[in-house]
């Protein structure tokens, strides 16, 4: 974090002095350094290390907090790739239910090849679509849309939340404090970043955007700035990929059984 901090802070002033190929060349070698003297203390010196918080099964609070955090950091980091449907769909031959399939002909096509026609006056009958729907349906008259809404960082805080919930799977205390560090990754790496944007230094933050979105999850979100919170979960709810939010939940919680089991 120290690391970053230093550097990106000053990134104006050693790109003017040594320019900006040895700024690069140094931030990476920094950074490597330092992310292998972290993986280097955590399996030779933080790993399983006493003291131990439990013995035995994790305990039900440490499960529940644990699949609470690894599906909202799983839930944000599966809305990365295209969303997921059903490969399969009935299509009729009102023209309602035929601009339901406009959208997703064109990937359909390129994988599985036009459908077949229907016949004149049937009911419809089944296709097979592209099971990835590579359409964008962004607002671009909304200033916030999809993860924004939950932070203005979503891949930082995913990785954070992923760490924070396998901490509470782990009975070593030093583990646990190792494992969550990413969450403070987050938190002050999001808000260093926003610091150095609202200043005009390696990006920008508008007024406007900045109002309505937080660096911490949620928070914006639930505390009105994107408008009547009822309003905005709806709103949230039409803009995810709800059946890649769904594999993300499962898999968590298929995590966390796996990990609260006793192995004999």
């Amino acid at each position: 974090i120290a690391e970053n901090f230093i550097l990106s802070e000053n990134r104006t002033y050693l790109i003017e002095n040594f320019g900006d190929d040895a700024y690069h060349y140094a931030y990476g070698t920094l950074s490597t350094a330092a992310m292998s003297s972290v993986f280097y203390g955590y399996f030779r010196k933080v790993k399983d290390a006493p003291p131990l918080l439990f013995k035995g099964p994790v305990p039900l609070g440490a499960k529940v907090a644990s699949f609470m955090c690894l599906s909202l950091g799983l839930g944000m980091a599966s809305q990365i790739p295209p969303k997921i449907q059903i490969p399969v769909e009935f299509v009729t031959n009102n023209s309602a239910d035929e601009n339901n399939t406009i959208a997703t002909s064109a990937a359909a096509e390129a994988v599985v090849g036009p459908a077949p026609p229907t016949e004149e006056g049937g009911g419809g009958g089944w296709k097979v679509r592209c099971p990835f729907d590579f359409t964008d349906n962004k607002d671009t008259n909304s200033p916030v849309h999809g993860l924004e809404r939950i932070s203005r960082h979503p891949g930082l805080w995913s990785f954070g939340l992923l760490g924070l919930g396998s901490a509470f799977l782990v009975p070593s205390l030093p583990q646990r404090v190792w494992l969550a560090m990413p969450t403070m990754v987050a938190l002050i790496g999001g808000a260093h970043t926003d610091s150095r944007f609202r200043r005009g230094m390696g990006g920008e933050l508008s007024e406007e955007y900045d109002k309505v979105t937080s660096n911490v999850p949620l928070l914006a979100m639930l505390s009105g700035a994107q408008g009547n919170v009822i309003d905005v979960l709806n709103d949230f709810s039409s803009e995810i990929k709800p059946l890649n939010a769904a594999v993300a939940v499962g898999t968590a919680g298929l995590w966390v059984m796996s990990k609260g089991r006793v192995r004999r």
